[in-house]
């Protein structure tokens, strides 16, 4: 099991993560998980929403992008 150096920044608690386990980017989601604390990269697009709900079907897909009709 690795493990990772606590320590104090200011008023601050703060965690030094050995090298395989640094993240790309400035922020990450935390949680608590019963007495595990969770770490998460935060993702600037979409692409998580396949592993959750699976592939998007086609028709749906183009639903989606067509306009409504105006109403007279």
């Amino acid at each position: 099991m690795e493990t990772a150096k606590i320590f104090w920044s200011g008023r601050s608690q703060a965690v030094l993560l050995p090298k395989e386990f640094r993240f790309d980017g400035d922020s990450v989601a935390i949680r608590r998980q019963g007495r595990a604390i969770i770490l998460e990269p935060i993702s600037d697009d979409w692409d998580w929403l396949a592993d959750v709900a699976g592939p998007v079907d086609p028709d749906f897909a183009t639903a989606v992008e067509e306009q409504p009709a105006g109403q007279e």
